[in-house]
């Protein structure tokens, strides 16, 4: 068995749902994996039926499938960090929180899923229930927005004494650190607290309304910063620079939400028409001897 050469990247996985539209869940986490130089692996918490216009129904992979996705990805490969999304119900976020107990992963990025951004239910109130008590004590970082801050913590937030005061509430709940994500307030800073000290990530509001899986590449693009050997504080603030700059490279690809634009580093400008450039390691098919 051979890799041809080349050091094999970090291989990062993502639990999570799919999304058929691919701007949300795993599509994207594996999306910003790539992005970040990394190999992606995923296993599917749910199959959502939704474009970019919103989600229609959920249905949910039964908890004994997502164990075996996830054995079956542990058993294979060398896992640098570990994102969690999406994982529609209680059932599912046992699962996780069994399959963390038993492989002790350095890297744990938990983005606490529970509604879409048009409304629909992601997880069920036994798995929120979960999440409070268990599951936010297994990962390495959790990072909430707003509204499932206040969820988890029973607080309300206004403004970013409150973040402070939920972040300091979900360390208190046993979580090691909290990155609170300003993206439903006025301004857009978000409130990272490491455990014992809390500091501010200010960024600018970019003035696209509408984006969609925006929390998950942050948490995506966390995730593979942190196997890369950084700091919680500067793999933080790289991935908020990261998705300011996909927010505001990101294009229409239906009629809804507009997704990131998870490779505007990468970004390959088509030929101009007429232009077709004949590959260089042989004969171009069209100019092939006919057989006779």
């Amino acid at each position: 068995m051979t890799n041809n050469g080349h050091g094999a990247p970090p291989i990062l996985l993502t639990i999570a749902g799919f999304d058929p539209s691919c701007g949300a869940g795993t599509a994207a986490d594996l999306k910003t994996f790539a992005a970040h130089g990394c190999y992606g692996v995923a296993a599917v918490t749910s199959l959502t039926v939704q474009n970019t216009q919103g989600i229609e129904t959920v249905h949910n992979t039964p908890s004994a499938e997502l164990r075996a996705q996830l054995d079956a990805l542990a058993k294979d490969c060398d896992i640098a960090a570990v994102k969690i999304g999406m994982l529609g119900n209680r059932g599912n976020a046992g699962a996780v929180a069994e399959f963390l107990d038993a492989h002790k992963f350095a890297h744990v990025v938990f983005d606490p899923v529970m509604k879409s951004s048009t409304g629909a239910e992601l997880l069920d109130a036994a798995g929120i229930k979960f999440v409070a008590t268990e599951l936010l004590k297994r990962a390495s970082v959790i990072t909430p927005n707003v509204p499932e801050a206040e969820v988890l913590t029973g607080l309300t937030i206004k403004d970013i004494a409150d973040m402070e005061a939920a972040a300091r509430k979900l360390v208190e709940m046993g979580a090691r650190a909290v990155i609170v994500k300003g993206g439903h307030m006025e301004r857009a800073v978000d409130v990272l607290l490491d455990g014992a000290e809390i500091v501010q990530l200010g960024g600018e509001r970019v003035k696209t309304e509408n984006t969609h899986g925006t929390g998950c590449a942050f948490a995506s693009a966390l995730a593979a910063q942190l196997s890369s050997g950084r700091s919680l504080f500067e793999s933080a603030t790289l991935a908020k620079a990261y998705v300011t700059k996909a927010i505001e490279k990101g294009y229409p690809i239906g009629k809804g939400r507009v997704p990131l634009d998870h490779f505007y580093r990468q970004r390959i400008e088509p030929p101009a028409r007429g232009i077709h450039e004949v590959p260089q390691h042989g004969l171009h098919p069209a100019a092939e001897p006919a057989a006779h």
